[in-house]
């Protein structure tokens, strides 16, 4: 939440911070994944801020509807979204299809 503090407020100190404040005066695409959570009110207007500049927030949810069998494929899905905003297609983890798939019995 720091960085995402410093780079909503200009206040940037590191390259990771003067890296975001340039992408954003050149109107390109910044993908920001924030981890915290809770969210407190300041994190919320911070992140309010910088999505009126063109920021995507993009906080890092795991999606179930492509049923992963493992953590890794949690992580590779969540990443091939995250890579989806900027156009960068993998199909390193299987797309969702839009039809659910019927459960087997479990014993």
């Amino acid at each position: 939440m720091r960085t995402l503090a410093a780079i909503s407020t200009g206040s940037g100190t590191t390259l990771v911070h003067r890296a975001a404040d340039v992408v954003i005066k050149q109107r390109r695409r910044l993908v920001l994944v924030p981890r915290e959570a809770p969210l407190s009110d300041i994190h919320l207007e911070h992140m309010l801020r910088l999505s009126r500049m063109g920021t995507v927030i993009f906080p890092p949810v795991p999606a179930f509807y492509h049923r992963p069998a493992s953590i890794a494929e949690v992580v590779d899905h969540t990443v091939m979204r995250i890579l989806d905003q900027f156009d960068l297609h993998l199909d390193a983890a299987g797309r969702w299809d839009g039809r659910m798939q019927t459960s087997t019995a479990r014993s």
